[in-house]
């Protein structure tokens, strides 16, 4: 982290530009077998891409609330950071009815109709796969993000002492969040560059953010992201946390 980081689109623009090849979000999933790594580069790239995608094609802003209807998955992460990106409030399974932007995925598609602005499906599928249909009165995420632009540039200047993030109905600035994620760091024992954390945390609490994306990005470490986890054995379990280089858990 550097002293000029202030959002946690700043904390991934630093660790870009410092060691871009190195993993930062590896995701399990253990109901359908799925593991995907993302080193910074490639997933700065996706977060470009929707980040471009939700302030071009969606209009979303500064100040705009995009609630996101997710699990604990890679894909989230990319949002998250996307909306630090344009400036737009995440609000982790917030209430649609109040938001500019609406994100879900393939459970909360009905919730999500009551947003009278942009809708967004993720399929969650694995290799971030279409729907086998778009959802009626949503655009397909996947379908529609990999025609965006690779770079990205704000339309307005964002202010890391604006809302930045609500979780559990609690708001918290974009500065406020990598204050947060740095400080409580080594309470997850996260103690630099090569700490390693594995979490089977939810994201609807900021314990679950911070173990599975801020703290992590914050110190220069990285997260093995696990949806599903209570369908591995211990036996299992301790082969992955060997195999992944694993330095902390949480779940």
């Amino acid at each position: 982290m550097n002293a000029t980081d202030r959002t946690p689109f700043d904390l991934l623009t630093s660790a870009l530009a410092g060691d871009p090849g190195r993993p930062l979000v590896t995701f399990y999933d253990d109901a359908t077998g799925e593991r995907v790594e993302l080193s910074v580069a490639t997933f700065a790239n996706w977060v470009a891409k929707t980040a471009n995608l939700l302030q071009g094609d969606l209009s979303a802003g500064p100040g705009d609330r995009v609630a996101l209807l997710l699990p604990a998955h890679w894909q989230t992460a990319v949002w998250l950071l996307a909306c630090s990106a344009v400036g737009a409030v995440a609000d982790v399974a917030g209430d649609p009815a109040a938001a500019d932007v609406v994100v879900s995925g393939p459970d909360g598609l009905e919730a999500a109709r009551a947003c009278r602005g942009e809708r967004v499906a993720l399929a969650l599928r694995p290799l971030g796969g279409r729907f086998p249909r778009t959802p009626d009165g949503f655009v397909d995420y996947a379908a529609e993000v990999p025609g965006q632009g690779d770079r990205f540039a704000p339309f307005a200047p964002v202010d890391a002492e604006d809302p930045g993030l609500i979780v559990a109905g609690r708001e918290f600035s974009a500065a406020e969040v990598v204050e947060r994620a740095e400080a409580e760091a080594p309470s997850l024992d996260l103690t630099g560059p090569g700490s390693r954390i594995l979490s089977a945390l939810p994201y609807d609490t900021w314990q679950g953010l911070s173990a599975g994306l801020y703290s992590p990005l914050a110190t220069g470490g990285s997260v093995v992201l696990c949806r599903h986890l209570d369908r591995l054995d211990e036996e299992a379990l301790a082969k992955r946390i060997e195999a992944e280089r694993v330095t902390a858990v949480r779940r």
